[in-house]
């Protein structure tokens, strides 16, 4: 039994609260973002900027709260990091996004315009390109934008990934599997369909409607891949090559939105 394991054991109270706090902090930030869009966001182009694009001060919140709580209790995760499974977290990281994307792709290639409809539609293609620009603020290619940019990649390719997998396999997923008894003492990556169930449907409605046929795809490899390599830092790896290369296609294509 190694560190981890015996920490886990040994305190469960404080287990739990190291694998739940950083994503609940997380998530309260966004949720504060929504908020704040529907009563106080102006898009009048005469608004101060952290009225008109409140995400370019929320994001960079939620990296400036996230990241010590990771660091606060790292000990406390079970990442088991090896070459070979991040490798394969690598992989997987790259078809899952490929199929995260291939909407986005196809209502571009296929060169349509405004709402699509019927089963296009229902697979997820639709225009994207509404969403967080650091140019809505800063000059392209000014200290600011690229302080922006950079912040935007860190929330997406560490903080992000960390938090949710941390959240969603290593907690929910054992939670899943003995939720009336000690779920804490079920084995990393135990495989069941009733697990599966709750953690990638948890995980594809934590998305916006679009986005959920593909989440589903992703949601799935993911959990096939924890179940297949046992550990965490595969899904972690997956999770943050996926968004760093999603932050690159949205820079290179305009597709805001994705993000």
């Amino acid at each position: 039994m190694d560190r981890v394991d015996q920490l886990r054991l040994e305190q469960p109270g404080r287990w739990a609260v190291a694998q739940v706090v950083p994503f609940g902090a997380f998530m309260l930030l966004l949720l504060g973002l929504q908020l704040f869009a529907s009563f106080l966001q102006l898009e009048a182009p005469s608004a101060p900027w952290w009225r008109r694009t409140p995400e370019q001060w929320l994001y960079p919140l939620q990296v400036i709260v996230c990241l010590p709580l990771l660091a606060r209790w790292w000990r406390w995760y079970e990442f088991r990091w090896s070459w070979k499974w991040s490798a394969v977290g690598v992989l997987f990281g790259a078809v899952g996004i490929g199929f995260w994307l291939l909407p986005s792709f196809l209502y571009d290639r296929m060169g349509l315009e405004g709402e699509a409809a019927g089963i296009l539609k229902w697979l997820g293609l639709a225009e994207r390109n509404e969403g967080f620009n650091p140019g809505d603020v800063f000059a392209p290619g000014s200290a600011g934008w690229w302080t922006s940019l950079v912040v935007r990649f860190i929330r997406a390719a560490v903080v992000v990934a960390l938090v949710e997998e941390i959240f969603w396999r290593s907690f929910v997923m054992r939670y899943a599997l003995d939720w009336d008894g000690d779920y804490w003492k079920q084995p990393f990556g135990k495989p069941s369909w009733l697990s599966y169930g709750v953690v990638t449907g948890m995980f594809v409605f934590a998305h916006q409607a679009v986005d959920r046929p593909a989440a589903v795809i992703y949601g799935s490899m993911t959990y096939a891949l924890c179940v297949w390599s046992r550990n965490l830092g595969a899904c972690v790896v997956m999770h943050a090559v996926a968004n760093f290369l999603m932050g690159l296609y949205i820079m290179g294509t305009g597709n805001y939105g994705l993000w």
